[in-house]
């Protein structure tokens, strides 16, 4: 796929349907109302922990040189309604372009659908391998540096999914009602970007981790203190759970120790309690959303934090509304955000082969490149939304800020509506229009224009209309 352009991408995931209606030159959105009477859910994991010396994190922190748990995919089909919908989410810091399009498009054949009706979203750990196929051959072009991903073991896990899939299809339980709930967790979330100077400018980021007292000590700031989560019933019956909860889900790393941290962990340990129900976590819009205000980073707080987050996730199915199924709707929009102008695919090249600079400052541009390249190639980005009755799932690309998760929200508010971010990582980070001005560190490594907002944004409205 290393020729994909938009003419060859739009065919492989057929997004023109017959049900298709251009929303701009640069984004499509198509929708499909289907009775949902005989709908059935196949749920499906397999193990995606990656070997000894595989990169984490993109390349600049230690590798794997040990495994405290696995790391996993868990997914569910969606059958009976039109097209299988597959939802996927995944323990790795990152999928990006071309390796976010392999993974929807081997999930899609295993299904017997198209790539445009997959979901694909990494929780975001980040001793983990954050996967970028362009970025990949960029990096082994130089010869000296740690690789951005190990192609035979990207290929693998794909390899794993379409088995996963397969299997699981013939397995399916019939859908008759959908579940629906929040809990609030307590002491995990807080905003990373609080500490600000009088004219709004960011001064210091309280991290996933952060062991200045002061900053701690600041507010938590603006949260969506839910998790939010959906299930899906065959009568009595509890078959898969969806939770969503928006915090980067670390508490240490950099270790070389594979792990699920505290989000895999929580959703590890409710998977425990109900082990005939298939659990999922999806991480939500949290760019600028970490556990720095409640976390030091001593291994102390790892249990502490996977309590509280279990006890949230708990919580959301404690006081469930139930109904039954009789609608089910998939929408889709293409979303093209310009790069930065700033970027300067020469400039990033000639960086990337200057051997006197660390490896942070090499691998990471080859990131920017390939966002260039893609970009020039006008592949765009798919969002989608998920519509069951009156519950709402969005799927958001990238690093989001916590805003387009309460926006969404806002957009819909006499829905349920649960976001999912992570998606296509692409673009990186993607903060808000208002943030770029205040600086700071997510500000740093987002590869788009302040326009994205006003794309995102237009795109959110329509497929959650």
């Amino acid at each position: 796929m290393a020729g994909l352009n938009r003419r060859d991408f739009i065919q492989e995931t057929l997004l023109t349907t017959a049900a298709g209606w251009s929303l701009s030159a640069s984004r499509l959105l198509n929708a499909a109302d289907t009775s949902a009477g005989s709908l059935h859910v196949a749920p499906f994991r397999f193990d995606v922990t990656p070997p000894f010396g595989h990169s984490c994190c993109g390349g600049w922190i230690k590798p794997i040189e040990a495994v405290d748990d696995t790391q996993e995919a868990v997914g569910v089909v969606l059958l009976g309604a039109g097209k299988p919908i597959v939802l996927c989410a995944v323990d790795w810091t990152g999928l990006l372009n071309e390796a976010h399009v392999e993974w929807r498009t081997a999930l899609a054949q295993a299904a017997g659908t198209t790539p445009d009706r997959v979901a694909v979203h990494c929780v975001h750990q980040h001793n983990a391998p954050f996967a970028c196929l362009e970025a990949e051959r960029i990096v082994s072009a130089e010869g000296d540096l740690p690789h951005i991903v190990m192609v035979d073991f990207f290929k693998r896990c794909l390899d794993q999914a379409r088995q996963a899939v397969e299997k699981a299809i013939p397995k399916a339980r019939a859908v008759t009602h959908i579940g629906w709930g929040q809990g609030e967790v307590k002491e995990v979330a807080s905003n990373r970007r609080v500490h600000r100077d009088a004219n709004g400018k960011i001064i210091a980021m309280r991290g996933s981790a952060s062991k200045d007292e002061k900053l701690r000590a600041l507010p938590e700031g603006l949260i969506d203190p839910f998790c939010k989560t959906i299930a899906f019933f065959d009568n009595d019956k509890k078959v898969a759970a969806l939770h969503y909860y928006a915090c980067h889900p670390m508490s240490y790393y950099a270790d070389g120790r594979a792990s699920s941290d505290f989000a895999g962990l929580a959703r590890k340990q409710r998977q425990l309690d109900e082990p005939d129900c298939t659990h999922l976590y999806f991480t939500g819009c949290s760019g600028n959303i970490a556990a720095g205000k409640y976390n030091d980073g001593s291994k102390e707080l790892r249990p502490i934090l996977t309590k509280r987050l279990y006890e949230g996730i708990v919580a959301s199915e404690a006081k469930f509304e139930k109904a039954a199924v009789k609608t089910l709707n998939w929408k889709t929009a293409e979303a093209l955000p310009p790069p930065l102008k700033t970027l300067d695919a020469e400039a990033l090249a000639k960086r990337i082969a200057t051997k006197t600079e660390a490896v942070v400052n090499r691998n990471r541009p080859s990131y920017q490149l390939a966002w260039l390249r893609r970009s020039a190639k006008k592949i765009p980005i798919v969002l989608s939304s998920l519509h069951i009755g009156d519950v709402k799932l969005l799927h958001l690309p990238a690093e989001s800020f916590i805003e387009y998760q309460l926006r969404a929200q806002g957009l819909q508010k006499d829905n349920f509506v649960c976001v999912a971010a992570y998606g296509d990582g692409g673009p990186w980070y993607i903060p808000t229009k208002e943030e770029y001005p205040a600086g700071g560190y997510e500000v740093s490594v987002a590869f788009c224009e302040p326009d994205i907002d006003d794309i995102l944004t237009a795109g959110m409205r329509e497929i959650l209309a």
